[in-house]
């Protein structure tokens, strides 16, 4: 994984509520094993007509809304745990995924994929959707290291939490598997020292 950095971007608005993990990525697409290819089907049933053309009012086929960061309305990532949701999101581009409330299995396979969810205020979030509709070009600037978002159109901010070991592998670039084999000489070193139990 690379190494999350403090991210300043544009952001792409989804205020819809209760989006779940069929809807970000459908059952039908969940047949690969690898993660590529993932993003070209992100939202694809709402994305993409049945004749595999766009629909022109959904936000990805706007070219007015860009960025590394997808602010979406309150309970996104419920229903199954599919991991391929968050292979969508990531494999699309975003690196950040901004929310009143998420769904636990989301938020870990999320934060397993390199994907930060960052849970916000109800108010803040209506805040968000409300500058990005006023100014497309209106950017967030996202800081792990302090754990804050902020909204550079009127300068508010949130501090939002994260469990510190996840937090350690983002900004590191570890997966979990990353993490234990930085740690191999201290486990080797504690095996070695652990009083042998019968």
């Amino acid at each position: 994984m690379e190494k999350f950095q403090t991210i300043t971007s544009t952001y792409v608005p989804l205020p819809i509520e209760n989006v779940d993990t069929d809807q970000i990525i459908p059952a039908r697409f969940l047949k690969a094993t690898t993660r590529e290819g993932f993003g070209d089907n992100l939202f694809a049933d709402w994305r993409y007509n049945k004749d595999g053309s766009p629909k022109t009012d959904f936000v990805l086929n706007n070219p007015t809304y860009r960025g590394d960061i997808l602010v979406a309305g309150k309970n996104f990532g419920s229903g199954s745990s599919r991991e391929h949701a968050t292979w969508a999101i990531a494999g699309y581009g975003f690196k950040v995924v901004v929310s009143s409330f998420f769904a636990d299995i989301f938020r870990n396979n999320a934060l397993n994929n390199g994907i930060l969810p960052v849970i916000v205020s109800d108010a803040f979030l209506t805040e968000l959707f409300g500058s990005v509709a006023k100014n497309p070009k209106a950017t967030l600037t996202v800081n792990l290291e302090e754990q804050s978002i902020r909204n550079n159109e009127n300068g508010k901010t949130e501090s939002f939490e994260i469990n510190p070991y996840k937090k350690e592998c983002l900004l590191k670039g570890l997966d979990d598997i990353d993490f234990l084999l930085s740690n191999k000489d201290k486990i080797e070193a504690y095996e070695k020292n652990r009083p042998f139990v019968y």
